[in-house]
């Protein structure tokens, strides 16, 4: 059989699968058309090349119907060893001739799908079905919509309630707090306002792929509703798929889009609407659903969703999630806290010659280049670092204990010991930190941690009780001796009070475990507190897991993590972490004497304990440079290659006095895991005897020139001042002539845009000298103009009036500060400020 029939073979059965019918049938007529003339004509035919399927003539080799009997599809086929896109312009004439718009390029193993509205052709697994084509034709995208769409702060608050500003409480400053909880409604940070921007000024690139790298805790559900109204609200998706890594993240994120867009749209579980989940805009499922016996195949078309994303992003490009992944053709948002980027410090040219394969996995497993983010940049970045500088998230104390064992364990020599071998005789072995609890085991060490963790726990501040803890521990087993130990001591601890209830394992093997998950989040697991009758918190004190609740966990009350396990991950560790680096407010009604009051406690930070030095391997030791591992290939299991059963295990009996307890709170800095500060530039610009010679000669222009020319956007590390100023946490634009003075010296540090803003206030100041009652005003005007293109358009356009809803500059300011004012602040911004500076 020749390569031409074995693709034609393989066609027909694809187009059979999607539900296209060569013949007529009980299902309805025929809507294939084999070898259908197109009717090119002879200038065309001659602008096609020689070639042309060597037939002379226009033939369409598929041409697929609608229910009309009209045409729909042009299908062009191609030999099996030919690239399915050679045919791509002929396909497009053929299309054009008959009024077409839709094209599938294939050759029988390769395949293309073309919507001739929306740029260039996608790959797809499986042909659309006429279904989903029929729903997908009256869709009609209209990118520029999406890009000029106005996004502000309120933008899911008037899904919610569209008048919800005329709302006499909302007017009211002392009543609106309180108006914003009883109706729930959700308002955008200013960096998540930033990241829907980011959106809009991709799509306008003509970027189709995002990835927003966001610290946990910073509201990534919320930001996704913002971008999925954006999407729907300007036609340029009739349906959004959204992709999780676990059943409760389901169930959350079905709640968390009820609340903010249910007046406008429609979420559901695919699981729970399988009959009629084309009726919703929203479709939540895990990823694991979908991929188990390739179902997302058979369940959808490749054109049923116009925009997919992928909560933890990270984990949805490997193996079957790929494919699920990759399925659609749509718009794709990735967001995670901890993208992998497996071409770090990789030699491209050096890998595709010496192992073409190895080089194809890493792209396919490399978050950026997946989500479009090739520089390594990604769409929008906003780090835990950022998060606590702007108060929405908290750092940790980190609490360093370590037992005298411990201690030995974590050091290069290891833990030394005599043990009898099988014959009896004595042999010398050595445990290390990986060790514990795989091969060295120590019910003393394990008591100590516990009672470690009991005596210095953050108590929660109304009850006064251990506050809400999670701790992780290395195996099912471990996390069962850690639950009884921390039971035992609770009860001599507090008599009567929890009934083996304070501690309880939430691991992969316990019945109900996600549910034990979430009623813990909902301040339930087990009832409620035994210590503070009517006080809203879980008699469940501390979760016991391995690895179950190290993602995508929402307990914002979290006041201690506890690592009794070594982490080697940079990856899992921060998302441990993240657990614990939400705000919360601790509230109590307290109701006496016909009176009610509600004392509040704010969570300004939460413990970190960590037993194994944790801390200070990925502060110190951890090499952030190296060149990532491809994740080693799947066992029959699914979990990997199993681990040989260890022969050289040791109980351990004696006593192990704690060694090390210090508390070290971390600073606005952050840690060096959340800070990727960008060193290597710097090294490279001082190194350069070229650019030193001439910034110290005054010639900076020079300095400048070569290093736009020789060292930005290299393929190297794609250096540019966007990255820089990313990397230096900076909430304005840099120039290139402050990275050179800080480099060399001349300045100790960036100035970020609200010292810039006070700077530019006193220059003000020191040229107008204005009176002193009217200065609080000419500030907020002042700061307001140069930082805010929208206040500065009501101050330009004279449309005053605006400023009755503008919540940084009222119309009672304006006339504290005097007219005057109003047109010398904008005169001396147009002569003195670069505007650039502070965008």
């Amino acid at each position: 059989m020749s390569k031409e029939a074995q693709a034609r073979i393989k066609i027909n059965k694809l187009l059979e699968e999607a539900g296209w019918r060569f013949f007529d049938d009980e299902n309805g007529k025929a809507n294939v058309v084999l070898e259908m003339n197109a009717k090119i004509n002879e200038k065309e035919l001659k602008e096609l090349g020689e070639d042309f399927e060597k037939s002379g003539q226009g033939y369409v080799d598929f041409l697929l119907l609608n229910n009309e009997g009209k045409p729909y599809v042009v299908l062009e086929a191609k030999k099996e060893e030919k690239d399915p896109m050679d045919g791509k312009e002929q396909a497009r004439r053929y299309a054009k001739s008959l009024g077409v718009r839709f094209i599938i390029l294939t050759n029988g193993n390769l395949h293309y799908f073309w919507d001739l509205k929306q740029g260039n052709p996608k790959v797809i697994s499986t042909f659309p079905t006429p279904e989903s084509l029929e729903g997908y034709y009256s869709f009609n995208p209209n990118p520029d919509a999406l890009v000029r769409e106005k996004v502000d702060t309120d933008y899911i608050a008037q899904t919610q309630k569209n008048d919800y500003d005329k709302d006499p409480r909302w007017q009211n400053e002392e009543e609106r707090e309180q108006y914003i909880k009883d109706e729930n409604l959700k308002f955008l940070r200013s960096y998540q306002l930033q990241a829907v921007h980011t959106i809009q000024d991709a799509v306008k690139r003509g970027d189709d792929r995002f990835l927003f790298e966001m610290a946990t805790g910073t509201g990534k559900t919320l930001l996704s509703a913002a971008v999925i109204k954006l999407f729907l609200r300007t036609g340029n998706a009739k349906r959004v798929l959204f992709l999780v890594d676990r059943i409760e993240l389901e169930n959350q994120a079905k709640r968390s889009f009820d609340e903010s867009l249910k007046n406008d749209f429609n979420a559901v579980i695919y699981k729970e609407n399988r009959d009629d989940w084309r009726k919703a805009e929203i479709v939540v499922s895990t990823v694991q659903s979908l991929s188990s016996h390739n179902k997302y195949q058979k369940l959808f078309s490749p054109t049923d969703f116009d925009l997919v994303i992928s909560d933890e992003a990270h984990r949805s490009i490997s193996g079957n999630s790929r494919a699920v992944f990759e399925y659609f053709i749509g718009y794709k948002l990735g967001l995670t806290a901890t993208p992998k980027d497996y071409l770090k410090k990789i030699n491209p040219e050096e890998l595709q010659e010496k192992d073409p394969r190895a080089w194809e996995r890493r792209q396919l497993l490399d978050t950026y280049t997946t989500f479009g983010c090739k520089s390594g940049n990604p769409t929008y970045q906003y780090s835990l670092i950022d998060g606590v500088k702007d108060g929405f998230l908290v750092n940790p104390i980190v609490v360093d204990a370590r037992t005298e064992i411990t201690t030995q364990l974590l050091s290069d020599k290891g833990y030394f010991i005599k043990m009898e071998n099988d014959e009896g005789e004595l042999e010398e072995k050595t445990f290390y930190q990986k060790d514990f609890e795989r091969k060295f085991f120590s019910d003393k060490t394990n008591r100590i941690f516990c009672k470690t963790f009991l005596e210095n726990a953050l108590k929660d501040p109304i009850s006064g009780e251990v506050g809400k803890s999670i701790v992780f521990c290395v195996s099912q087993k471990h996390a069962e001796k850690i639950t009884q130990i921390l039971n035992e001591f609770a009860d001599k601890l507090y008599p009567g009070k929890y009934n083996s209830d304070f501690a309880v394992r939430v691991t992969s093997n316990i019945d109900m475990a996600q549910q034990m998950a979430i009623n813990f989040a909902n301040n339930n697991l087990n009832g409620h507190s035994g210590f503070l009758e009517g006080y809203n918190t879980s008699k469940t004190r501390v979760c016991v897991t391995v690895g179950m609740m190290t993602t995508g966990y929402d307990c914002q009350d979290i006041l201690n993590l506890a690592l009794m396990r070594p982490v080697f991950s940079p990856t899992d560790f921060i998302q441990i972490k993240g657990r614990g680096t939400r705000k919360y407010n601790f509230k109590y009604t307290i109701k006496e004497d016909g009176f009610t009051d509600e004392k509040q406690e704010e969570k300004d930070n939460f413990k970190f304990f960590d037993f194994f030095a944790n801390c200070e391997y990925f502060e110190e030791k951890f090499d952030y440079d190296q060149v990532l591992e491809l994740p080693k290939e799947k066992g029959p299991g699914g979990e990997g290659p199993p681990e040989p059963p260890s022969i050289d295990e040791f109980t351990n009996v004696e006593p192990d006095p704690l060694k090390t307890l210090q508390e070290n709170p971390v600073g606005e800095q952050g840690m060096r895991i959340d800070r990727e500060l960008f060193q290597k530039f710097e090294e490279e610009v001082k190194n350069n005897d070229f650019i030193r010679a001439n910034y110290e000669n005054g010639n900076i222009e020079k300095a400048e020139e070569y290093i736009l020319e020789n060292i930005f956007n290299k393929p190297e590390e794609y250096f540019n001042l966007e990255k820089l100023r990313k990397a230096t946490k900076l909430n304005r634009r840099l120039t290139l002539r402050e990275v050179l003075d800080k480099v060399f010296g001349k300045i100790d540090k960036f100035k970020d845009k609200d010292e810039l803003l006070e700077e530019e206030f006193r220059k003000f100041v020191s040229i107008y000298k204005p009176s002193n009652e009217k200065i609080p005003q000419i500030k907020k005007f002042l700061q307001a103009y140069v930082d805010d293109p929208e206040f500065r358009e009501i101050v330009d356009s004279n449309r005053v009036q605006r400023l009755a809803t503008y919540p940084g500059f009222s119309m009672e300011d304006l006339d504290k500060m005097g007219k005057e004012w109003k047109e010398t602040i904008p005169e001396y911004v147009k002569d003195y400020v670069h505007l650039n500076t502070y965008m």
